[in-house]
């Protein structure tokens, strides 16, 4: 590759600007992204968000991983704007990351922050590192779920959750 073609002159800074993009995440709150949240109005059943499309970078080869989120929750007094959850997952997402460590801190956070009846987050994504190189299986998908409170210790609940993934 030839450093003075007009090309790729500036691919340094590019990728700079680039990687600080998909990684600045670990600039972002979750307690804040979470801190406006609204009376429930005696609403008690589950809050799903589903098809939240994100980017990662994959902390073991550096290459993106993609896919789409699944977040939920059983209020107990405050339910959350909307836009919030999905700003969740990019906080976590933009990031050096895995999946399975992506999906259970998004769930943590909404434990930690929003103290729901219950929590649960479903990940599915494809993984560059496994598509590009390596053993080369393109389309082959990984999902990963985290469920806590009623979510987890209730079947009922639990099955409730997994009729709304349907779209995912």
């Amino acid at each position: 590759m030839d450093p003075n073609d007009p090309g790729v002159r500036d691919t340094p800074k590019r990728v700079l600007k680039a990687m600080a993009e998909m990684t600045a995440g670990r600039q972002d709150d979750p307690a804040k992204i979470l801190s406006t949240t609204f009376e429930k109005h005696a609403y008690d059943q589950m809050v799903v968000l589903r098809g939240i499309e994100f980017v990662s970078l994959c902390e073991h080869h550096m290459l993106p991983f993609t896919g789409r989120a699944v977040v939920a929750y059983v209020p107990t007094d405050r339910v959350v704007g909307l836009s919030k959850l999905a700003r969740l997952v990019d906080c976590y997402a933009r990031r050096f990351q895995i999946q399975e460590r992506l999906t259970q801190q998004i769930a943590d956070a909404l434990t930690t922050h929003l103290k729901p009846r219950g929590a649960g987050v479903v990940v599915a994504a494809s993984h560059s590192c496994m598509c590009a190189r390596g053993v080369r299986k393109p389309g082959a998908e990984m999902v990963t779920s985290y469920l806590t409170g009623v979510l987890r210790d209730k079947p009922e609940a639990r099955a409730e959750l997994m009729a709304f993934l349907g779209g995912t």
